[in-house]
């Protein structure tokens, strides 16, 4: 969520008008907009605005209000954040079975490293319930018997907890447009491969079956295209020969955990943007994150040989030339 503007996203069918009422009555109530952005996927359309609400001729309440009003006249669902609710920002954490990265999560939260509140955990699964409750976190089941999460009950449990910010630890479900699209930049999900290799399921199995020598996890958001949000950090490490996929997960879930909680810390503090698909740092001197492989790592390139052989070539025949004359 941006600290400087006003964020209003718009979700449902697409209908011609909207936009244009929409805009009217943002200048309407001196509300100017800085950023629009609209997509369509699977039938769900979505605008998302950034508005500069600063010197807006209304009250806060009465501006959501009356968006709601107008918004529901065409049937779609309107979100409103305002600059004030980044102060105290509320996180859901999404599970399946695998207790790892939630466990992380849970613990950096109970120590004071999360400048956040984990309000619920939601799986669907219940496997995860009992260590939701070490921690006194609600947990909710919105699955079926094979695990098929009803997401309607998803999108009423994100509202009732005023959730901010949702984090994927090892959730094994794909996220449709409808919850996607109401919480754009603000699902975290972390996959374990070096991505853009091997994305979708049974990634391990895949690196494993390539024949890989390195492998590793990314946490990245998540968009409406599986595995293709922008990354913010990745985790790497050597394959054994002979390794199985149970070694790799081994070797993979203490780095699934890490990477995952280090994309929120940044999320959380405001220290990521998105240009042209590649999440950058606002402030890079201001910061001791590890986005990648740690430096050390430099220190084992070898710095040469490097292209500029053509460059060398050219130089020594007009020094050759020049002795002629």
């Amino acid at each position: 969520m941006t600290r400087e503007w006003t964020e209003i996203t718009v979700v449902g069918e697409d209908d011609t008008g909207l936009i244009a009422e929409v805009t009217s009555f943002l200048f309407e109530r001196n509300a100017n907009i800085v950023d629009l952005d609209q997509a369509v996927r699977d039938g769900t359309f979505r605008m998302t605005m950034k508005v500069d609400t600063s010197e807006m001729v209304t009250t806060q309440l009465k501006f959501q209000e009356d968006l709601e009003d107008l918004c529901d006249g065409f049937g779609v669902d309107v979100q409103v954040r305002f600059p004030s609710d980044c102060e105290n920002q509320s996180i859901a954490v999404l599970v399946t079975k695998e207790s790892h990265c939630l466990e992380a999560l849970l613990e950096a939260w109970n120590s004071g490293e999360l400048d956040a509140d984990i309000e619920v955990v939601i799986g669907n699964h219940d496997d995860l319930q009992p260590l939701a409750a070490q921690y006194d976190v609600p947990f909710h089941d919105i699955g079926d018997e094979k695990g098929t999460p009803n997401e309607e009950e998803l999108l009423d449990l994100l509202t009732d907890y005023d959730i901010d910010l949702i984090a994927l630890a090892r959730y094994i479900r794909i996220l449709s447009p409808e919850v996607v699209f109401r919480y754009e930049s603000r699902i975290i999900n972390v996959h374990p491969s070096l991505l853009p290799a091997f994305p979708g399921a049974a990634a391990y199995r895949q690196a494993l079956e390539e024949g890989a020598r390195i492998a590793g996890v990314t946490a990245h958001y998540v968009t409406t295209d599986l595995d293709q949000g922008p990354i913010i950090t990745q985790r790497s490490f050597n394959v054994p020969a002979d390794a199985t996929e149970e070694d790799l997960k081994r070797l993979g879930q203490p780095l699934e955990a890490e990477a995952l909680l280090e994309a929120i810390k940044l999320h959380l503090a405001d220290e990521l943007s998105v240009q042209f698909g590649r999440t950058e740092l606002e402030n890079p001197d201001e910061t001791d994150a590890q986005l990648g492989a740690p430096q050390e790592l430099n220190q084992l390139i070898p710095d040469q040989p490097v292209d500029g052989f053509d460059a060398v070539a050219a130089g020594e025949t007009d020094e050759t030339a020049t002795a002629d004359d």
